[in-house]
């Protein structure tokens, strides 16, 4: 395992607010909000980044074609997934890090299109920034914003400068 990013004091604080559009309210409200959304703007691909977030979208018929889960939620509890899904991908990424094998999983499984869970060993949280980088333009990656609802990004030019941004300040040294 090759760590390749760590998050900085300042990012953690930043990144504490939604990076995309939140959408506020019950799953069942944020989900139809959000189908909503889908047949507006035709996105080419949902992905989503969470354990709950990710088994709300199944459950409301929207089927990402990327899931990055941990079976973990809000640190501690422990959340089943069960939905159909064509390739399941393991990876490890610790707390507080993008690992190399962690990008270089969500990039080959965005670039397969094929309905792939990865499930992360450590924490998925960070994950969100490589799906927006590697997705295609316009893709929406969904994560859950605890107590408020979800946030939808939009994979735009400008998100993607943003994190590459954010990637070069959180550049792990080499040792």
């Amino acid at each position: 395992m090759n760590v390749a990013y760590n998050l900085t004091s300042r990012l953690r604080i930043f990144l504490k607010d939604p990076f995309g559009t939140l959408i506020e309210g019950t799953p069942q409200e944020t989900m139809r909000i959000l189908k909503k959304k889908i047949q507006n703007e035709k996105p080419p691909r949902v992905i989503s980044v969470g354990d709950v977030v990710s088994q709300n979208l199944h459950e409301a018929g929207i089927n990402p074609q990327l899931t990055v889960i941990d079976y973990v939620s809000l640190r501690d509890e422990v959340i089943p997934t069960q939905v159909p899904v064509e390739k399941t991908v393991y990876v490890k990424n610790p707390q507080g890090t993008i690992t190399k094998e962690a990008i270089q999983t969500i990039k080959e499984s965005i670039e397969s299109n094929i309905h792939t869970h990865i499930v992360v060993e450590g924490e998925e949280d960070l994950l969100t920034l490589a799906a927006v980088l590697y997705a295609p333009e316009n893709t929406f990656i969904v994560y859950g914003q605890p107590y408020c609802g979800i946030v939808v990004v939009k994979a735009t030019i400008e998100k993607k400068v943003q994190v590459k941004e954010f990637l070069k300040e959180m550049k792990a040294s080499k040792s």
